[in-house]
């Protein structure tokens, strides 16, 4: 090798390393840990650019994608989905739109329907291979469901309310005047689909007419007018007095234990000048035996703490306001994504994940778990529970602050305010 070459090399190699040691200087820094260095604040400006071929009105939806936190590091599957940008399914009475995991991958555990049914208009009677777990969030409907013992159940449904169908269990809806109903549904499966049920109208049309009239003891001709094909949603027409249908069909006793919950004006189980917790499993929603849920309110900034559910995957439908969530797995992997209202999340059992209220308004959303009981383990609540020097060692942080830390597991935390 000449020496011209060797001087040239070691010119590169010395261009190299001042390089690599400024970046190394604006990383591995509190907020700003790793090399190579992640996010925006780390990059050379003229590769900050994003000329396109791109959708301005879906980028500017997704802030946390666009420019991530310089926290963020590597990947994970998309755990942000949405109602907003499903296909809806109209017929006369009403709408719907699914996310299932053939939409949306990551959900495993549970899929989720939009429903919306007019005044007077009908969900057919059937029933699903899958639990359904709902939450209405306008207007009012109408339930009737029976159980395997001939216990029938109908009840009236509002804004907050929640109701539970175990597998099987064969039910109907009907959204009241003068609003109609709108609902969310979740099935304690993944590959469920609003699509694929069984519907009383396709059996009765798929059953010979000899066999439909030795079942029900009358000539065949009582059914020469029945539909051909399904109904699913349809109009129909206005019922009556609550107590009225319920009287019908109280010859066969009434279930042990009811399938509406009120959990939208029940007590919360956490409540502070931040937010609150309301809570509805198996313990206190002694019907829904496979789903438990939680309804979540957090004020302007409010962050819910650095958290995880050590017993199942976490199904959230964001209701109001604006939200940003933090997913934390091993790896290291953190991403961070925006939420707005109809948007779905999805956080894998035992990922920490934090969020915080990022707009001006409260922000609103349902955790839903595939699990009969809740289970969550607070960040703060085990170092808090942890011998302090055993802390201090990890975290190079002095026994004293550690005693400042919440110790109560507060569930949601004052943070700062969206200027």
């Amino acid at each position: 090798m000449n020496e011209i070459s060797r001087r040239n090399i070691l010119a590169i190699a010395a261009a190299t390393g001042t390089l690599a040691s400024s970046a190394a200087a604006r990383a591995a820094t509190f907020g700003n840990p790793d090399q190579p260095a992640e996010g925006a604040i780390n990059a050379n400006p003229g590769g900050l650019s994003d000329p396109g071929p791109k959708n301005p009105i879906i980028n500017s939806q997704f802030p946390s994608f666009e420019s991530p936190p310089p926290t963020d590091v590597g990947g994970m599957p998309l755990f942000w989905g949405s109602f907003n940008n499903a296909q809806k399914r109209i017929q006369n009475g009403g709408w719907a739109r699914q996310l299932t995991q053939a939409d949306f991958a990551i959900s495993e555990a549970v899929s989720g329907v939009n429903m919306r049914l007019g005044p007077g208009g009908v969900r057919e009677m059937h029933w699903h291979l899958a639990a359904e777990w709902a939450i209405m969030t306008n207007g009012r409907c109408r339930v009737t469901v029976l159980d395997p013992e001939g216990h029938a159940y109908v009840d009236d449904v509002g804004p907050g309310d929640l109701w539970y169908f175990p597998a099987g269990f064969p039910h109907s809806l009907q959204g009241l005047g003068p609003d109609g109903a709108e609902f969310v549904l979740v099935f304690d499966e993944g590959r469920q689909s609003e699509y694929s049920t069984l519907l009383v109208t396709d059996w009765l049309a798929h059953t010979p007419p000899d066999v439909l009239a030795a079942n029900f003891g009358v000539p065949k001709d009582v059914f020469k007018n029945i539909p051909l094909q399904d109904l699913w949603i349809f109009q129909g027409k206005e019922p009556g007095p609550l107590a009225a249908d319920q009287a019908a069909v109280a010859s066969g006793g009434t279930p042990p234990n009811p399938f509406t919950f009120k959990l939208g004006s029940s007590k919360p189980v956490k409540a502070n000048p931040s937010g609150e917790l309301r809570m509805a499993d198996s313990s206190i929603f002694k019907a829904s035996k496979t789903i438990a849920a939680a309804m979540e309110v957090l004020k302007p900034g409010a962050v819910r703490e650095m958290h995880w559910h050590p017993n199942a995957d976490e199904w959230q439908y964001w209701m109001e306001g604006e939200g940003r969530m933090t997913v934390f797995d091993a790896g290291p992997h953190a991403v961070t994504a925006d939420f707005r209202p109809g948007d779905v999340g999805y956080v894998k059992k035992s990922q920490g994940h934090v969020i915080q209220n990022v707009g001006k308004t409260d922000l609103k959303f349902m955790a839903v778990f595939k699990v009969p009981d809740y289970q969550e383990i607070s960040l703060s609540d085990w170092l808090t529970h942890t011998p302090p020097s055993l802390v201090a060692q990890h975290l190079n942080i002095d026994v004293a602050d550690i005693a400042k830390f919440p110790s109560d597991a507060p569930g949601i935390v004052p943070g700062k305010v969206p200027g």
